[in-house]
């Protein structure tokens, strides 16, 4: 008995210790509207309505996930039944009414969860409240949250009320999908936008909160949350409460990315220096350290491109806020920005971007990135590319250059454009350099196959062969049937156009979007135009004179006119027409 005894004893001080716990989400959730992070726009326009005493009777507060909206929603309800405001609209927090909305046991504001009461009884209930006086105070406040979520049936229900609700009533509504709420219920509401909270905001909550709790951490580290919190200020609190648990009361920005899976900036750091040195050899090394940790190649190509973006924004001091980052980052950036030019970095962003959008289709994805990446390795060349062959030549010859970071900073590099001919130049491995060859033989037969490619003469036969080509590769019988009895017709202009006998032809060729641009990929002429030509049948168009109506078999000898098929189709099967 003396264990269980014990065993109980520490179960009960288990358990209070745990109760003790309250996530930072709501430990700081704000009581004024000084506190609130990032909705400034909001606040002061709340404020400024309650010193003009112009307050609305139904409030729409819609933004995105954790910025504040049930928040603002809560110290309005305070503020307006507040015994004694603050000069600057602010509740007391001491007064009886704060107290008891504090405590949770206030009668004059009301929360509903529109998620788990959106029928029309729920909202019939409410309706019957709203006719009683406040017990204490002047108001009564109804707070419905995730209010899309009613029912159309319970929308319609609480219309009237809403447009027309007892002087001692105030609705505020708040949603995070403003889309999916009637018209009707909008248009009686007074609308507050909240925006998402950018990290430059959020990093100083989390150092006061850290200052609070006696916590240390990395500046670096706090800009990862913020920047992993995509805007939500509760996503960020929850993230920080995460890494205190791991990391105790020191937070450090490698526990950071090792426990968000965030890939560290110094691999970029030294990608983009590897890429202006020419090493391929610690390219290939530094990416497959990479693949080693986790990182899939998506994730890497993304971050490249996200990184070369903001190399690219650091060349200007005008452009330099739009770096959000520290400020031993940002000398990082502006330190790296200083040896690679614009179109050097252009370029990497053309590139990155291809290889993200034909990843997805690649069957060896690494193989895929790693021609990228060898690429990007050799655009110094491209860029400074002689025009004539033999100074080419002789310009190999020459030892490799070294980098002289203060001769780079002097002069000035010309900018050339990112869509550069970065296939049709090949640079040769060293002997040595064995781990490159089998790289470099397929960049040798991946472009030898498009060199090899020879345009397809255009005329008349070829662009009929190929037409019966597409025709016969219609998934669709009716659609193929159709196109079939339409032909193409060549025209010098480069002007191709098709005929078409009905109406049903034409809109066929119409919703062949993808022909024109198989049919410039074929002959491989980017200036070819397109037109289609209704010419009716003759037989279509002959009036009827006669007052007599059509026989059975004049009736077929049009539709034999129109559509040859049907004859083919009767013929296979026997059929024959009974004589009138």
């Amino acid at each position: 008995m003396y264990g269980v005894d014990n065993l109980l004893i520490f179960t009960t001080q288990e358990q209070k210790i745990m109760s003790d716990f309250v996530v930072s989400a709501r430990k700081y959730r704000p009581a004024l509207f000084t506190d609130v992070v990032g909705q400034e726009h909001v606040t002061l326009t709340l404020k400024n309505a309650l010193r003009s005493n112009h307050l609305a009777h139904a409030f729409l507060f819609c933004g995105p996930r954790g910025v504040g909206k049930t928040t603002c929603a809560r110290i309005l309800a305070k503020v307006i039944n507040c015994q004694q405001p603050t000069a600057d609209h602010e509740p007391c927090l001491v007064c009886s009414s704060c107290r008891s909305f504090s405590d949770n046991a206030s009668f004059n504001i009301t929360e509903l969860d529109a998620a788990s009461n959106n029928t029309v009884e729920h909202i019939r209930s409410l309706i019957d409240q709203v006719r009683f006086q406040p017990q204490q105070g002047k108001y009564k406040v109804f707070i419905i949250d995730e209010v899309h979520m009613l029912s159309p049936s319970a929308f319609n229900a609480f219309l009237k009320t809403l447009e027309e609700p007892p002087a001692h009533a105030i609705f505020i509504l708040a949603t995070t999908e403003k889309h999916k709420i009637l018209p009707t219920i909008i248009s009686r509401c007074q609308i507050y936008e909240f925006k998402r909270i950018q990290p430059i905001a959020i990093v100083p909550h989390l150092k006061a909160i850290c200052q609070k709790e006696s916590i240390t951490a990395d500046e670096e580290a706090l800009h990862i949350i913020a920047q992993k919190a995509d805007g939500a200020l509760r996503d960020a609190l929850s993230i920080f409460d995460r890494m205190v648990a791991f990391s105790g009361n020191e937070i450090k920005y490698a526990d950071v990315i090792e426990n968000l899976n965030v890939l560290d900036y110094d691999y970029f750091f030294k990608m983009i220096d590897y890429f202006l040195a020419e090493d391929s050899l610690n390219i290939l090394l530094l990416f497959d350290e990479i693949l080693k940790k986790g990182f899939d190649e998506d994730l890497f190509i993304n971050g490249l491109a996200a990184h070369a973006r903001n190399v690219l924004v650091s060349k200007d001091v005008q452009t330099l806020p739009l770096l959000e980052v520290t400020g031993t980052l940002r000398d990082r950036y502006r330190h790296q920005a200083a040896l690679a030019s614009s179109g050097f970095l252009l370029t990497i962003l053309n590139l990155a971007n291809e290889c993200d959008l034909h990843a997805k289709m690649a069957k060896n994805k690494r193989l895929h990135v790693e021609i990228s990446l060898l690429k990007m390795a050799h655009l110094n060349r491209i860029l400074t590319l002689p025009s004539d062959s033999t100074a080419l030549a002789e310009e190999k010859k020459k030892p490799e250059p070294v980098l002289n970071i203060e001769a780079v900073e002097k002069v000035k590099t010309p900018v050339i454009s990112p869509i550069l001919p970065v296939k049709k130049v090949v640079v040769e491995p060293s002997a040595n350099d064995s781990l490159l060859s089998k790289l470099m033989n397929e960049i040798k037969e991946e472009e030898k196959k498009e060199v090899d490619k020879v345009a397809v003469p255009l005329n008349q036969d070829s662009l009929s062969a190929f037409w019966e080509d597409y025709v016969i590769n219609i998934q669709q019988d009716s659609t193929r049937n159709l196109l079939k009895m339409v032909s193409l017709a060549w025209e010098p202009e480069c002007t191709i156009k098709a005929i078409a006998s009905t109406g049903l032809q034409e809109s066929a060729i119409k919703q062949e979007k993808s022909m024109m641009d198989k049919m410039r990929a074929h002959f491989q002429r980017t200036d070819l135009a397109f037109q289609v030509l209704l010419i009716k049948n003759e037989v279509s168009e002959v009036p009827v004179v006669s007052n007599k109506p059509p026989t059975s078999r004049e009736l077929l000898s049009r539709f034999h006119a129109v559509n040859p098929d049907i004859k083919e189709f009767a013929e296979r099967l026997s059929l024959r027409l009974e004589e009138d």
